[in-house]
């Protein structure tokens, strides 16, 4: 009698980076950066993208090298206005 859902077993998607064997994650490869950001300009989380905590890292450091040189946007351009 309970109403209690039942809560499927959790898969993990594997990393596109161990896939692709990439060990430097360059912050200058825009279109590949902008896969693993929201459309309001953060950055995903590892639970949403699939990615292991080492290319988390590289990751966010790459994104984060690409918003100070202008290459990405801190925040998208719907939120500015």
């Amino acid at each position: 009698m309970n109403n209690r859902k039942v809560k499927k077993p959790f898969k993990k998607r594997p990393c596109y980076f161990c896939l692709e064997s990439m060990n430097y994650i360059d912050y200058k490869e825009t279109e590949l950066l902008k896969k693993f950001t929201s459309s309001h300009g953060k950055i995903n989380p590892s639970r949403l993208t699939g990615t292991c905590s080492r290319h988390q890292r590289l990751l966010s450091t790459a994104i984060k090298r690409a918003r100070i040189i202008a290459l990405l946007p801190f925040v998208s351009e719907r939120i500015r206005k």
